[in-house]
């Protein structure tokens, strides 16, 4: 009997470490509960080097019923005697509280009560708190093994004689209010920096002017908010992608094109480059240095208002591509965000775009695939000029890809006028995707 049963229980005598592999890859609950297996499992999951909670409203209480503000602080509580109860150093710490902002009392006390409980304990390697529950403020501790820090949602400030993270290698702040001061002495005490940094900042009273210095950085995603008053790389000769995006409105657009701009000619030795933003509308009303280039540049993507494309942004669009002479892959989303200049536009682009250009190292050499993303109602004209553009120029595109999502009869119209077009490489291949369809047009 004895023999049976030690045949059904294997699992009990795997090594710890790897039993402690299995209860970190289940919920909390459910590694205290397996304390009932046996008098082996009984303390188990007090050795677990990771904690990895969450709090999600939808979850609690009885639907139709209103919610408990006192549910969240007495969640935490459970989570604070969770982490006391754990006897070893915690290498991993993931807590996500999703509340009503406008509703839950300050509950800044308890978030830090659990940081100050880790710093205690010691070994963390990745902290990553995404918190909904108001203006929640952390003093951030300087533990000296973190790796990895993610941040959502809450209001950072570093205490006085803070050291830095001196092995971390990711940086993620997304939608963190920090003050200047903090937000520079946060990452220039951070020179290990290697993997991925990401900014998505609100500054609590002043703007923030940062000038970033990433010795050993190889992708970079920032976000420019309406806080950002400048910002520029000073240093990252490691930096291997860049994703530059905007996230506000309310913004002087000529202050804003000389930001962009900054930005983006700091990081010119950088191999793929995502903006995400109108980039040529900010470009054309700059000045623009025209004998700069990027080196090393083989992947771009970016948006194109194409309703709103006029004569500057046409230069702003042909100094893009003159400064890139060894581009590769180029991504362009169209979109629509005013129709009433179709026909201006469409014109336009007749007489500029559709025309033999010289000059292009890129579109001679190098630039082999070509994707053009159609969002919203289009005019069909405008947006296939576009298209005729590289299908006349690029001299060896393998590969245009086409997705969009239109009404059929446009398709169709696309199609026609996509089989008549003049192709300069003998390689080209058109693609035409969207939802349900997939079409390869010849165009040779």
């Amino acid at each position: 009997m004895t023999e049976s049963m030690e045949e059904t229980d294997r699992i009990s005598f795997l090594p710890l470490e790897l039993k402690l592999s299995i209860l970190s890859r289940v919920e909390v609950r459910d590694a205290v509960r397996t304390s009932a297996l046996a008098q082996s499992w009984r303390h188990l999951w007090t050795l677990l080097p990771c904690l990895r909670v969450a709090y999600v409203r939808d979850k609690l209480g009885v639907p139709g019923h209103d919610y408990d503000m006192t549910t969240s602080a007495s969640w935490m509580d459970r989570v604070h005697h969770l982490l006391s109860s754990l006897r070893g150093p915690i290498f991993d710490f993931e807590l996500t509280h999703s509340g009503l902002p406008s509703l839950v009392d300050d509950q800044s006390p308890l978030f830090q009560s659990l940081l100050d409980l880790l710093l205690l304990k010691g070994g963390l390697k990745t902290l990553d708190l995404a918190i909904e529950c108001g203006d929640v403020v952390i003093h951030l501790p300087s533990f000296s093994s973190l790796k990895v820090l993610q941040l959502w949602g809450c209001h950072v400030v570093l205490p006085v004689g803070f050291r830095g993270f001196s092995h971390l290698t990711t940086l993620d702040l997304n939608f963190v209010t920090i003050s200047n001061d903090d937000l520079n002495l946060l990452i220039h005490t951070s020179n290990n920096l290697t993997t991925w940094v990401r900014l998505y900042c609100v500054a609590t009273e002043d703007s923030l002017s940062v000038n970033l210095n990433f010795p050993l950085l190889r992708y970079l995603d920032f976000s420019i908010t309406e806080f950002i008053e400048e910002v520029s790389v000073i240093s990252a000769p490691y930096l291997e992608q860049a994703n530059i995006s905007l996230c506000c409105t309310n913004y002087n657009p000529e202050k804003l094109a000389r930001i962009i701009l900054r930005l983006v000619t700091s990081v010119a030795t950088i191999s793929s480059l995502d903006l995400f933003v109108d980039v040529l509308k900010y470009f054309s009303i700059v000045a623009l240095p025209f004998n700069f280039t990027f080196p090393r540049l083989r992947c771009l993507k970016f948006l194109l208002n194409i309703y709103t494309m006029d004569k500057k942004m046409y230069d702003a669009f042909i100094w893009l591509i003159r400064s890139m002479p060894y581009l590769e892959e180029l991504e362009i989303e169209l979109r629509n965000d005013d129709s009433s200049q179709t026909n201006s536009v469409a014109i336009l682009l007749r007489e500029l775009l559709v025309n033999k250009h010289d000059g292009f190292a890129c579109l001679d050499r190098t630039l082999r695939s070509v994707t053009i993303s159609m969002v919203g109602k289009l005019d069909v004209v405008a947006s296939i000029t576009m298209i005729q553009f590289f299908l006349l120029n690029a001299n060896v595109l393998k590969l245009l890809k086409i997705e969009y999502s239109i009404i059929y009869e446009d398709a169709l119209s696309m199609i026609e006028e996509l089989q008549k077009a003049e192709v300069i490489s003998s390689d080209a291949k058109v693609v035409m995707v969207d939802h349900f369809y997939r079409f390869t047009i010849n165009v040779k």
